[in-house]
């Protein structure tokens, strides 16, 4: 099972989640490429400390929203949006070329994410740019969601992702974050629910229901309060639930 965070989420003077500790702890880093989230110096600095742990380094591409943390809808024309990210994939290769490492995967961040996952035009934009970029890069996203559909069909790698500081709705979506239960703060909530996703691929849903849950990788969210404890948690419980923890690129 691959273990994934969102990092480089700062920007400036600002920092947001503790990237060098997550580091330590992970096998993916999904890293932001200066749209929603990050800049230049936070996107070298973490592409570094990736390479020099074996982590490999995603590119968490998002709406062009640094205001709204890439977490409120824009509706894109179809080549606006293949360009921007083109632009930031292209971004954060330069800066893992530094580091002898490369972009080893998509994921669409925030309000891009829930857009492709049902969104054909949004979802195909993103499945260009992969295409564009490198047809071999795989697309980290939603099971069953419009962008693994088209990915697939275009002949794209899909990884199948799952969130286990994230509330499920009984139909297999995430709750808003603007509902109640949309995120699982308790750390030991949070490895339990990993470890049922890593070994049973289910999770129970806000309503207690279980839901289908069959993913490859599982999310961890770098801005949620507690992320460290809640990695170090996880890792823990998912090695002595019997699980490997490998990167899937």
């Amino acid at each position: 099972m691959d273990l994934n965070a969102d990092l480089g989420e700062g920007f400036g003077i600002w920092r947001l989640g503790d990237d060098a500790a997550l580091l330590d702890l992970i096998t993916s880093a999904n890293v932001a490429c200066g749209f929603h989230a990050g800049d230049a110096s936070t996107m070298r600095r973490v592409c570094e400390g990736a390479a020099e742990r074996g982590v490999a380094v995603g590119a968490q591409v998002g709406y062009r929203d640094l205001a709204g943390f890439g977490r409120r809808h824009i509706a894109y024309a179809f080549a606006e949006l293949r360009d921007e990210v083109t632009y930031q994939l292209g971004a954060l290769e330069a800066f893992c070329r530094l580091f002898r490492t490369r972009v080893r995967y998509l994921k669409p961040h925030g309000a891009l994410y829930h857009a492709a996952a049902c969104d054909e035009v949004q979802a195909a934009a993103l499945v260009a740019a992969v295409g564009d970029h490198d047809d071999q890069l795989p697309l980290l996203c939603a099971p069953g969601s419009v962008l693994a559909q088209l990915a697939a069909g275009a002949g794209l790698r899909v990884v199948a992702e799952g969130f286990a500081d994230r509330g499920y709705l009984p139909n297999g979506s995430l709750v808003p974050r603007t509902a109640p239960g949309a995120l699982v703060t308790d750390p030991e909530e949070v490895a339990a629910r990993a470890v049922r996703m890593a070994t049973e691929r289910t999770v129970v849903a806000v309503d207690g229901s279980v839901v289908p849950c069959p993913v490859e990788s599982i999310c961890l969210h770098g801005d949620t309060p507690g992320a460290v404890r809640c990695a170090e948690l996880v890792r823990a419980a998912l090695i002595d639930a019997g699980v490997t923890l490998t990167a899937f690129a």
